[in-house]
């Protein structure tokens, strides 16, 4: 993987993309269908030939690219969106530390790739098989992600695997954010290079 300004802004924009998602199926129980696809279809992409092709092409990932220009500010909102954006790191790293949990997360994930192979992989069923690694693999490691939301909205079976598949595609892109050299000092000291990476992939996306 390369690892450059632009490598960094997709797999962080990935991460933005999927807890942005989160937050609009929470609050809403629908979110986004191009950027939903490309970030679940993220999950899957184990062997890309370069940073972008796990997410398919720049305006995959509008949605997490207007989120990391405008989305994690001081407003409530913001400060979910950044809330969620730690966590899923924190889990990435424990979960990076622990070699039987990856070979696991690898196993599970292989199984899915096969049966997509025989079923369309936004039907509920497989949605929920998607939800199912997150909540048996990644979860269990800790620390458990809030998700707070409309409890209506948020009690209903479908949306729980949406949310679930989705943290997983949090945990791809931050899987992807340290193999592409992305650390925390990116974040503090590099934040506003990779905002202007953002919005010149914006303005073509």
């Amino acid at each position: 993987m390369a690892n450059s300004l632009y490598d960094r802004t997709i797999a962080f924009a990935g991460i933005c993309q999927a807890v942005s998602l989160v937050q609009q199926v929470a609050r809403h129980g629908h979110c986004d269908d191009a950027a939903f696809k490309a970030s679940i279809q993220a999950i899957l992409k184990t062997n890309p030939s370069n940073t972008l092709d796990v997410f398919g092409d720049e305006a995959a990932l509008k949605v997490g690219l207007e989120c990391l220009v405008k989305g994690i500010d001081s407003s409530q909102s913001g400060n979910e969106i950044t809330r969620y954006i730690i966590s899923l790191m924190a889990l990435e790293r424990k979960l990076s530390a622990r070699p039987d949990a990856m070979a696991q997360l690898g196993d599970r994930i292989q199984t899915v790739q096969r049966q997509v192979e025989h079923f369309e992989l936004f039907d509920d069923q497989m949605l929920s098989n998607i939800a199912a690694i997150y909540l048996d693999v990644v979860s269990p490691i800790g620390p458990r992600i809030q998700v707070p939301g409309v409890s209506s909205v948020l009690q209903q079976t479908a949306n729980q695997h949406k949310v679930r598949a989705l943290l997983l595609s949090g945990i791809r892109a931050a899987v992807l954010w340290r193999q592409v050299g992305g650390k925390r000092r990116h974040l503090v000291f590099g934040r506003k290079k990779m905002v202007e990476q953002a919005q010149i992939l914006l303005a073509r996306a």
